[in-house]
């Protein structure tokens, strides 16, 4: 019998965002040097949930000192690690690099500077609504569904909780603040999905902006629109 979530996220639940972090990229760590993606969790989460390193230190040590056999992982009685691009004997000796470089971090209090995401995974946890927004109102299919991007906008807005509308604008400030070059912006927006180009005449940036400044005064123009769930 699989676990409850409740115990899932007691047992595993950091361990699993530690090995999301590792999506699409190298478990190239070594004892002297982390590798990116453990570097992006650790920067992310140094400033948005420190209290979790500890538990994350924990859990990937208390899974590496007890792996699962092969009942239990199909009984789903232990987290199954996903496909880091290790073989599976060193999956163990990993892990235990990875819960050591955690623990330096916390004991030696190693927080690393505020930065631009650098991962496919640091975007999404960044920029978890714009995400959404860019994903799922402007992806390849746009053009078929709307006649325009001011039209996929408003078709966001009006299906959206307001509270979720002025978390984007929040995020879209935030976005342009890291003074990016315009082509990292380009970049930025197709790793959160964007898959259409702005609208002409705008940049990247300059849409970005454009979208920022209308979603400011979306309570006062549209009222309480329809929530989403």
């Amino acid at each position: 019998m699989s676990m409850k979530p409740l115990e899932f996220d007691r047992r595993y639940g950091e361990l699993d965002q530690v090995i999301r972090a590792y999506t699409g990229m190298s478990a190239d760590d070594e004892p002297d040097r982390p590798s990116e993606a453990l570097q992006a969790y650790l920067r992310h989460t140094w400033h948005t949930r420190p209290d979790a390193l500890a538990t994350a230190e924990r859990q990937i040590r208390d899974y590496a000192r007890t792996p699962p056999g092969r009942l239990r992982l199909s009984l789903g009685e232990f987290y199954p690690v996903p496909d880091v691009g290790l073989p599976r004997p060193a999956i163990q000796d990993w892990l235990f690099v990875v819960a050591d470089h955690l623990k330096r971090s916390i004991e030696e209090g190693e927080v690393p500077p505020p930065a631009s995401p650098r991962t496919h995974w640091e975007w999404h946890v960044r920029f978890p609504e714009l995400g959404q927004f860019l994903g799922g109102w402007f992806s390849q299919d746009m053009p078929d569904e709307f006649p325009d991007h001011d039209a996929a906008v408003r078709d966001y807005t009006a299906t959206t909780d307001p509270q979720l509308v002025a978390r984007l604008a929040g995020e879209l400030r935030e976005l342009l603040a890291l003074g990016l070059e315009e082509s990292d912006y380009g970049l930025a927006m197709a790793e959160l999905g964007m898959e259409v180009d702005p609208p002409q005449p705008y940049s990247p940036s300059g849409w970005l902006a454009h979208l920022a400044d209308g979603l400011s005064g979306f309570k006062a123009d549209y009222g309480t629109g329809p929530a989403a769930g």
